[in-house]
Order: structure tokens, then sequence, then C-alpha cells
């Protein structure tokens, strides 16, 4: 279990970085197998970077896909907003000035973006009865250029700010704390207000997404349910998962990466997917092969991840 849990940092701290090498699909299942779904949230920022304290902390979002896992809200309304997937950012103004932004790190610290930031964000805001307020939201790239997601979050710690306006990027919000208004929504027009595009009413099809934000729109009703240590348990975000297909597992062989890292592949009966004949997986690590079961001769289930990579995510005999 503590090689899967070490696979499991690496493949948060890839993913923040904007170089995710699995699948959200594959990591959800290896987190579901290990029972960390209510763990530390982001990654552990590398000590030898600066840090900086997000003014409240920058939660995950519980993950659902079928209607068994949807939390149970009652009569309480919600709202449905698209689930973007770009990299995550926290704005701190104090008395309407942009003090600070940051990247979403761990949750609870990131690493200062202020200077690319401000080519994306109103420097100034309206003051309002709190002397700060945290604005979250998600940088974005369109959704046509290629691995959208990663040229996104990889922008963020470019150290040229001319490059950085160049990149075609977005800020799109979705939260501020303290509550200016009641409700989500009122917030959000609020925001609006302030100059900022949010996920009420941006063009989302034109970014890349990856499910649905389900969210309790009243703010005390939201926050009388509480968080854990991961996430609010008022907002969950609705996923569809990808269906598989089962082949058998061959052989297991050990390539060498550009870096000069080995890791294992396995090799498949070749299988349809998509339109295209797979017949051979990546394993990324001795402890997927481990916690997974498997072995030679075994019936596995492979997607391909974001329609490109082939994964195998399951045993299934």
């Amino acid at each position: 279990m503590k090689n899967l849990e070490g696979l499991i940092n690496q493949a948060k701290l890839a993913y923040y970085n904007g170089k995710p090498f699995m699948s959200d699909e594959a990591y959800d299942r290896l987190e579901s197998q290990l029972g960390t779904r209510d763990s530390i949230v982001g990654h552990n920022i590398d000590p030898r970077q600066a840090r900086w304290s997000h003014a409240f902390p920058m939660y995950s979002l519980q993950k659902a896909y079928s209607i068994d896992e949807y939390p149970n809200y009652g009569d309480s309304p919600v709202t449905v907003t698209p689930k973007l997937d770009g990299a995550a950012v926290s704005l701190q103004y104090i008395r309407g000035e942009l003090s600070l932004a940051l990247t979403r790190g761990d949750g609870k610290q990131g690493l200062d973006i202020t200077d690319n930031m401000r080519v994306l964000i109103p420097r100034y805001i309206p003051t309002t009865d709190h002397r700060i307020l945290q604005i979250t939201g998600e940088v974005v790239a369109p959704a046509t250029i290629k691995n959208s997601r990663n040229y996104a979050a990889g922008a963020l710690s470019l150290h040229d700010s001319k490059e950085f306006r160049q990149r075609n990027l977005t800020f799109i919000a979705y939260g501020v704390q303290p509550y200016p208004t009641k409700d989500f929504i009122d917030d959000m027009t609020f925001l609006n207000d302030c100059g900022f595009e949010t996920i009420i009413d941006s063009d989302y099809p034109q970014f890349p997404h990856d499910g649905e934000v389900w969210r309790v729109i009243a703010n005390a009703e939201f926050e009388k349910l509480g968080h854990t240590a991961h996430h609010p348990r008022g907002a969950f975000a609705k996923k569809v998962r990808q269906e598989g297909v089962v082949t058998k597992l061959l052989d297991v062989v050990w390539q060498v990466g550009k870096s000069g890292n080995v890791s294992p592949v396995g090799i498949l009966e070749p299988v349809n997917i998509g339109g295209a004949t797979v017949s051979r997986a990546t394993l990324h690590n001795i402890a997927i092969i481990e916690d997974l079961g498997l072995e030679i001769g075994c019936m596995v289930e492979v997607i391909r991840a974001g329609e490109i990579i082939p994964q195998i995510v399951a045993r299934v005999d």
C-alpha cells in the first residue's frame, strides 16, 4: 500500500504541475482502492519553493459517477455548472486592490503567480465590508489547443509575463469568500459587476470541461453542511465513468523512457477501443501491478485516457 500511496502522490504532483501521467479515471479508481478520497487536497509543494497561504482553504470536490453516489440535499435548491478542466487559482484582494495570486498547491498554500495573473484579471474591485476577499476560479485555455489543461497549468509557472500574455488564457471565477451575498448565483453577479467572467455566464463550450458541479445555492445551507478535510459537503462533481474494454494480459515488459525512468508496459491481446486497435497499455509503476493484482493471463479492463493513451484500470476475473 505504501507503494500505491507514493504513486498517488506522484500523480497529484504531476497533475498540478500540468504534466499528468495517468487519466482522472485511473487516478480515481486507485484512490478508491486506497481509501484516500477524503485525504489531502492537491499536492505537497516543493519545500525549496516559496509558499504563501490562501486566505481560505481551497477544497477539492467529491466525485460522483452514478446517481447512487449523489449526496442527498433534500429540498435545498442546487445550481449546476460545468466543471472546467484547467488550473485552479486563488486571488486575494485587500481593500479592493489585488494583493496576491496563488496556485492551488496543497489547498492551504500555493505558489505566487501574481505577476502573470495581472494580465487576466481586474487589478481593482469595489470594496466591501470585508478587508480581504478571496476569489477562486480556473485558468483555462481554448479546448482547441492540444493538452489544453497542461498548456494552461504550465503557463502559470512562466517567468516571462510577455510570453504568458501570448498564451491566450482566460480566468473564470467560480467562488468568493467571505460571501458578499446570501446565495451562489448572486455571488457570481457580484463578481460580474467586479469585471470577472464567471462560471454562470462563461461561454464554457469553448473551454475544456470534464463534468458538472452541483452546488447548494444558499450559502448558509452550504456552510451548514460543513466540510471534510478534502471537500465541502454542499457540492460535488458529477462525472461520467469512461467505459472500458475487457481483454487478456499476455505479458509485462519494461521500457526505458526519455528521462531514463524504467516503467512496466502491459502486452495485451489486441482489442478495438474507440476505433483503434490496442495491444499495449501503460502500467506506470510496479505499485499498479501489485495493487490491481495483475498476473500474466488474467483478464483486464482497458480504457484510452483522454481517448489517446491506453491504460489498464482493473482486473475483472
